[in-house]
């Protein structure tokens, strides 16, 4: 063992324990079993080493590819040299020559690593799930409404979240071939008619109509996990699977560097189970986006997804794609021409001014029919009635 001290005692010891809140504060599944093999890891491969220690309660306390860069950030913050601390702290406080530079930190890292309020008695209070407060003001609801998913702090975050979980998303509905009693049409139900008659002493007093039955358009939707999407798709996700958990006929699809099915996740009732199988089959979270090839997956492995071309088809992401433009517009080509509508959701329309101008974005842009944004709470309000206007368009 290290001059540390032994990591089953002591302040070190007291250090993982505080470490594993935050890590909880942070918006990570961290309990108190898992803080236990914490200090059982960092006691086999001892405290010498600050990276043996952080590989060690990597190992243990991150369950999901999309928490590392979390858990990274706030091992570094939260186990720093004391000089380097005492700068940082410096940088933190205000100045004769103005205000500190802002941290250039993730929310959640900023949120977690913020000294918790002391109730009474100066116990720290535990923490606890984040939960819809009712006394919230007319303006913390607004600002949250408008604010940007990527800004948010883990606790704002997790509200957002179980607010975009209520907001509805109506599928637009379209006429089929078929045919089914109702009170409009041109045809008539001679059959219902005859029968009334019966009743009337043969006398056709009304006379039943024929109209073509409605049912929601089949939805397929292309969701971008690469890093720059890290916090839109996880709540866009919970958004959709609770906005279309009616809907007959949805095929989900995560997008990276490779393709991955959602579906079978989607069709789990609920919205954390949902959550925690698509983190589970999805392996390139947060790493680079190639549409181009993912594309390609769909059009040789799952074409028959496409319902002839009545198929509504959503791509949520930001364009930054990595691959080729020119395998990129051949796959759209082929997707347009197989789908009612392609609809891109860019939660960069968030910037005022905003082109397209890298080379993903600008052809994707030339073959989507529309490009919405999807960045905060009233955005995803809107999108229901932007889908049935643009259908009608």
């Amino acid at each position: 063992m290290s001059t540390l001290g032994d990591a089953r005692s002591g302040k070190f010891a007291d250090n993982i324990a505080g470490f594993g809140r935050a890590l909880r504060r942070a918006g990570l599944r961290v309990d108190s079993a898992r803080i236990g093999l914490a200090q059982q890891a960092v006691q086999l491969v001892g405290v010498d080493d600050k990276a043996d220690v952080g590989a060690a309660l990597e190992a243990v306390l991150v369950s999901r590819e999309q928490e590392r860069d979390v858990f990274r950030e706030l091992f570094d913050a939260y186990f720093r040299d004391p000089e380097l601390a005492h700068k940082l702290l410096s940088q933190m406080l205000p100045t004769a020559q103005g205000r500190a530079e802002p941290s250039k930190r993730r929310p959640r890292v900023s949120d977690a690593l913020a000294p918790q309020k002391r109730f009474g008695g100066g116990e720290r209070k535990p923490d606890q799930e984040v939960e819809f407060d009712a006394a919230m003001t007319a303006s913390d609801l607004a600002r949250l409404k408008h604010a940007d998913f990527n800004a948010l702090s883990a606790g704002e975050f997790h509200l957002v979240e179980g607010l975009a979980r209520d907001i509805a998303l109506p599928v637009p509905q379209v006429e089929m071939r078929r045919m089914r009693p109702g009170t409009r049409g041109s045809r008539l139900h001679w059959a219902r008619s005859m029968r009334h008659a019966s009743q009337t002493g043969g006398e056709l007093l009304v006379l039943r109509r024929m109209q073509r039955s409605r049912q929601p358009l089949p939805l397929l939707v292309l969701v971008d996990v690469s890093g720059s999407m890290e916090r839109y798709a996880r709540l866009l996700l919970a958004f959709l699977h609770a906005a279309t958990r009616l809907h007959r006929r949805r095929d989900v699809f995560a997008f990276g560097t490779h393709l991955t099915d959602l579906t079978p996740a989607f069709r789990i009732a609920d919205t954390d189970a949902m959550l925690a199988a698509a983190g589970a089959a999805i392996d390139d979270f947060a790493g680079g986006t190639r549409l181009g090839d993912s594309l390609a997956t769909l059009r040789r492995q799952h074409a028959r997804r496409l319902v002839g071309r009545r198929t509504l088809v959503l791509v949520i992401t930001d364009g930054l794609d990595t691959g080729e433009p020119e395998d990129l517009a051949r796959e759209l080509e082929w997707l347009t021409q197989r789908c009612r509508r392609l609809l891109w959701l860019n939660p960069l329309l968030r910037f005022d001014g905003y082109a397209p101008l890298a080379r993903g974005a600008a052809v994707l842009h030339r073959h989507a029919h529309a490009m919405l944004a999807v960045h905060n709470l009233a955005r995803l309000q809107d999108l229901a009635e932007s889908l049935s206007e643009l259908l009608d368009r």
